[in-house]
């Protein structure tokens, strides 16, 4: 099956069990949501996912290649874990034209066309030292969409932003929604999660 498929994953740190049993599947198309308190396991199910970390149990499939056994680390996918982490010195273009040689799959129209989804057009060509927290975020996400990746892990996206560009964010996702992306998505705003999601996943801490 196409998209993200999660088949009984359990993660352990020590004696404590951070995931346990986890399964479901994110089909093209579709936004998925993991809501839980911090320690709750959110971070560390989409880690596996992005092959960063191994899941003690269980398989994880990321368009139809296991993870860990076909491939190390999925390909085409988007990624924001945590907050994002660019060199200040250089302009918000810059840090993403850099990101994006390591692949060398895109260009600048690419770069320039993500940046201006996300409301980042004008603000392109300055340092990210003096970027607010919520365009770092922004720019964050156009890291995750620039090469436009079939699937999406978004932990926390709307973290920094305020009302207005929350929306936009959102208006962004759905509009990703219909072009056939799945998408894993984490947030503490209850109306991120009820207005965009297709089904939703709680985790509990379990210590």
């Amino acid at each position: 099956m196409d998209g993200i498929v999660v088949e009984h994953i359990y993660k352990s740190f020590g004696r404590e069990r951070v995931l346990e049993d986890i399964s479901f599947h994110i089909p093209p198309g579709s936004i998925y949501g993991v809501v839980g308190n911090n320690g709750s396991g959110k971070t560390v199910l989409m880690k596996c996912i992005c092959g960063f970390m191994r899941a003690d149990s269980g398989r994880i499939f990321v368009n139809e290649k296991q993870i860990g056994k076909d491939v190390d680390f999925p390909e085409n996918i988007g990624v924001i874990i945590e907050t994002p982490g660019f060199l200040p010195q250089l302009s918000g273009y810059k840090n993403l034209k850099i990101l994006a040689s390591l692949k060398a799959t895109i260009g600048k129209d690419e770069i320039v066309t993500a940046m201006e989804q996300v409301g980042l057009l004008k603000a392109m060509n300055k340092h990210v030292s003096k970027y607010s927290l919520g365009m770092r975020q922004r720019l964050g996400i156009a890291q995750a969409i620039m090469e436009n990746p079939d699937v999406l892990i978004l932990d926390e996206p709307f973290n920094g932003l305020d009302k207005n560009k929350a929306e936009d964010m959102r208006t962004l996702f759905k509009r990703l929604k219909k072009e056939g992306k799945a998408i894993l998505l984490a947030s503490h705003n209850s109306k991120d999660i009820s207005e965009l999601c297709d089904e939703v996943m709680e985790l509990e801490c379990n210590n």
